[in-house]
């Protein structure tokens, strides 16, 4: 008989779950909270109430994983929209309106989590545990046997896969067992959401595309940006970010004049017309970390993913997906052979290269946040720091490509798909793009009346009529 132990019933933990569930005799979750019983927060996911957008790539590894899960979720009330169809503000002006296949699911992340839970749980193959506190691990440096749980209880298995998110104690547990120290990076830019649902007006359309204002690194002011997106039960959820130095107020008049002071008001005039249904949430500590099991003499028998292994900043909207990649990464491995000597270090090192781009990508933005932090030391060849040379060149290069994006419909469209983790990074590097961006902007770049104008689908929302009017009667 094999079993198999996973720390956390997150998504991560429940997508692992279900793929060792076809090669376990026996899959146990042990989770710290008790579920509830339908798409609600619970407080191991206190991040859970601001603003979530599941990306193209991630719904479908979801789907290879649990078949009919974003079905389950658009019976449920989700949104499929496509980047392209969303009123966007980047660093670099408004996008034009494109029409591609890369897409992100709207809804809430309780919803999310929900949904996959009862997906992984609908067969009654994986047993749980809940209200359970995990203390350790059990066996040595070369082999995990199982853990100590409390009060005063050991479950042996085969595997141990850690998915207890980005306060996970692996390390902790690990350097007990004999193991080096993992090692670990980050980088902050001190980034805090502020978020709060609303009934959405009457008159706005079921197919509002949603908003996004994206933040500015490299001006050497804080970055400020806004999302507004439509949920299920005809919601919106609003979330207000910030980097160091310019935290969202989570007050009444704070928060609005916050959106209103953006580079565009247009989420100050559409909260206008709507209703508040919840509190003013703040989130903080969204940094970015990275722990590095896989340079470990990873022992047999022990596996971390999801968050426990790489969390990235929600303001890119990856984690989720970097859940379903995880467990994709372990479905691949145990393909080749089960539960097998050397599967924990393969495993691990997939799960690490299944989000370098993502980490790369995060990191080397937020960096150019004014007050950022971090404990990544540059790269050096014969003296010379690489990171000093090749930061502005970097920099400047990836600015270029986002002005470009904002212009030319073939570089955004490719940007996208890059975006959703529909396609791999290299599909951005073809010459074709590369002499785009070389080139530069052709076309004026949109007015923010032109970008809007882009989309019926605000209707009446945002008049000039419509906004004097509410506004007079604030």
């Amino acid at each position: 008989m094999t079993r198999a132990v996973v720390l956390g019933g997150g998504m991560a933990g429940m997508l692992a779950a279900s793929v060792l569930a076809q090669y376990a005799d026996e899959v146990v979750v042990i989770e710290a909270d008790r579920f509830p019983d339908g798409p609600q927060p619970r407080r191991g996911v206190p991040q859970a109430q601001q603003n979530h957008m599941l990306m193209g790539g991630g719904a479908d590894a979801l789907d290879r994983l649990l078949p009919g899960t974003t079905a389950a979720l658009y019976a449920r009330g989700a949104h499929h929209r496509k980047i392209g169809q969303l009123l966007t503000l980047s660093a670099q002006g408004w996008f034009r309106r494109l029409h591609s296949d890369a897409y992100v699911i709207n809804c809430s992340r309780p919803l999310v989590d929900h949904v996959v839970r009862g997906q992984a749980l609908r067969e009654g193959t994986i047993e749980v545990i809940e209200s359970a506190k995990v203390t350790g691990l059990t066996g040595d440096a070369g082999r995990v046997t199982g853990v100590r749980a409390e009060p005063d209880r050991t479950i042996t298995a085969d595997l141990v896969v850690d998915a207890t998110g980005s306060r996970s104690k692996a390390p902790q547990w690990l350097a007990e067992l004999g193991l080096p120290p993992v090692e670990e990076e980050f980088v902050d830019a001190g980034l805090t959401y502020a978020g709060r649902f609303y009934e959405i007006p009457e008159g706005t359309r079921d197919d509002f595309p949603g908003i996004l204002i994206q933040t500015e690194p490299g001006t050497g002011r804080p970055g400020r940006g806004a999302a507004l997106m439509l949920q299920e039960d005809r919601r919106w959820i609003v979330c207000l970010m910030g980097t160091r130095g310019g935290t969202p107020p989570n007050d009444e008049d704070g928060f609005l004049e916050f959106a209103r002071g953006l580079r565009h008001p247009i989420v100050a005039d559409l909260l206008s017309a709507a209703r508040p249904l919840t509190p003013i949430r703040s989130s903080r500590a969204l940094a970015n970390r990275r722990r590095y099991f896989d340079r470990l003499p990873v022992p047999e028998g022990f596996l971390a993913i999801g968050d426990a292994a790489l969390v990235l900043s929600p303001n890119y909207a990856t984690g989720m997906s970097m859940a379903a990649f995880g467990a994709e990464a372990l479905r691949d491995g145990l393909e080749n052979g089960g539960l097998r000597p050397g599967l924990s270090r393969t495993v691990q090192a997939a799960v690490a290269k299944a989000g370098e781009w993502s980490w790369q990508m995060a990191t080397g933005n937020d960096r150019w946040f004014p007050g950022a932090e971090t404990n990544i030391r540059s790269r050096r060849l014969l003296g010379l720091d690489l990171g000093g040379l090749l930061g502005p060149l970097q920099r400047g290069f990836s600015t270029r490509w986002a002005r470009t994006a904002a212009d030319n419909l073939q570089v955004a469209e490719a940007t996208y798909a890059v975006t959703a983790l529909s396609a791999p990074p290299e599909q951005m590097m073809t010459p074709g793009l590369m002499w785009a961006v070389m080139r530069g902007p052709r076309n004026v770049p949109l007015t923010a009346e032109q970008a809007i104008a882009q989309y019926p689908e605000f209707g009446d929302l945002l008049t000039a009529g419509a906004i004097q009017a509410r506004d007079g009667r604030q």
